[in-house]
């Protein structure tokens, strides 16, 4: 019998401690990427978000509104790391306090929000109701579709209220859950889909995201108050907020589709005008109750697609979001690619994103950056102290 045999355990020790040593260096590695990770003081020193000053917004910095300035250049710095952002704004206490873009960004530009827009859309109809051109929001569907009457393939359409309407819970589908609905409403041909799309629910009954009933609010908005939502925004929202609508595309019929282009600095005046309730420089531009009723959660676990961490409880209101980062919970105006105006009240705040909004770019490449956009904001969201 060897020496080994007659002692098995014997040169263990020696392996077990190559297997230690092997085992720190790469804890000590790890440990070091891991801190590479965050930025170092002296990088986030370097991060220049100063805001540029003109006469649309009221100039301020973090430390001036009781904001650490080291969390705003490390939300800069984190931008500056993303592939597909064009812009970003925070806004504190009614002034801009940050502003910075990045890759093919820039301040003069304009940016199909997607359905970002949903959000104004739901002023749209609050502004209708307050106008008298609507007269409840439990007013039927149909009653604005009287040419559709013989063709409605489903009577439960015929109980589809505004309300529901708004709150996706009319019981049309998520188009993108299936590729033969997708392309119905890919070919942009709206109108008639009001009779022929399918149903999955009772209307009332569950919360199915929907591209259309966007649209088919827009319309009843144009054909209840009698003229387009161009010239009636414009009269009723935008020249109130000092804002400017870019490209609006109509459709065969003449009406407007439910996204339009905007500039990040106009987004933040809408976002402005909401986080005070509807007022903007003393005016009151959307009905403050509108307002709270349309940043309630009447849908929970609305979303059910893992998105980040810190976005989380993600519930839907009337057009508006609301995520849960970290202690804040927020309202946000979500498009494709990452468009958001996110409103956090409890810190008189206003963020918002631009990015490439992927226009008819539905894959997982798309969906990645897009993410990418979503976790940025709640990320930094989740940074933030409480306001208690």
């Amino acid at each position: 019998m060897t020496n080994e045999e007659k002692h098995p355990t014997k040169g263990r020790p020696h392996a077990f401690g190559r297997f230690t040593v092997v085992l720190l260096v790469l804890i000590v590695l790890l440990s070091a990427g891991l801190a590479g990770c965050s930025p170092s003081a002296r990088e986030l020193a370097a991060v220049d978000y100063t805001p540029l000053v003109r006469d649309d917004w009221a100039v301020s910095t973090p430390a001036e509104q009781g904001l650490d300035p080291m969390l705003v250049a490390e939300l800069y710095h984190n931008a500056a790391e993303l592939d597909t952002i064009y812009g970003l704004l925070v806004i504190k206490n009614d002034h801009l306090i940050a502003e910075g873009y990045f890759n093919a960004g820039a301040i003069e530009q304009e940016v199909l929000l997607q359905s970002a827009t949903k959000s104004y859309i739901s002023a749209f109809v609050g502004i209708a109701l307050e106008e008298g051109c609507l007269s409840s929001l439990d007013q039927r569907m149909m009653e604005f579709f009287p040419e559709f009457a013989d063709d409605v393939d489903d009577p439960r359409k015929g109980q589809i209220t505004i309300r529901q309407l708004l709150q996706m819970r009319s019981g049309y589908p998520w188009e993108e859950s299936d590729p033969a609905l997708w392309e119905v409403l890919a070919s942009g041909d709206y109108l008639p889909l009001i009779a022929h799309y399918p149903l999955i629910s009772d209307p009332g009954a569950e919360f199915h995201y929907s591209n259309l009933t966007a649209y088919i609010l827009g319309v009843i908005v144009e054909r209840a108050c009698e003229t387009g939502l161009g010239p009636f925004t414009e009269e009723h929202l935008f020249s109130g907020i000092d804002a400017e609508v870019g490209e609006w595309w109509q459709d065969s019929y003449g009406y407007y589709y439910s996204f339009f282009h905007s500039t990040a600095r106009d987004m933040a005046k809408f976002g402005l005008l909401y986080l005070n309730g509807g007022e903007y420089t003393g005016n009151q531009i959307v009905p403050a109750d509108w307002v709270h009723d349309s940043l309630q959660v009447y849908s929970e676990d609305a979303w059910p697609h893992r998105v980040g961490r810190n976005f989380n409880d993600i519930g839907y209101g009337y057009q508006w979001w609301a995520v849960t980062a970290g202690d804040h919970r927020y309202n946000l105006a979500w498009g494709h690619g990452g468009q958001q105006i996110a409103l956090l009240d409890e810190l008189d705040m206003v963020i918002v994103v631009t990015a490439d909004p992927f226009f008819r770019k539905h894959d997982d490449q798309a969906w990645k950056h897009e993410k990418a956009n979503l976790n940025l904001v709640a990320d930094f969201v989740a940074s933030l102290p409480s306001s208690e």
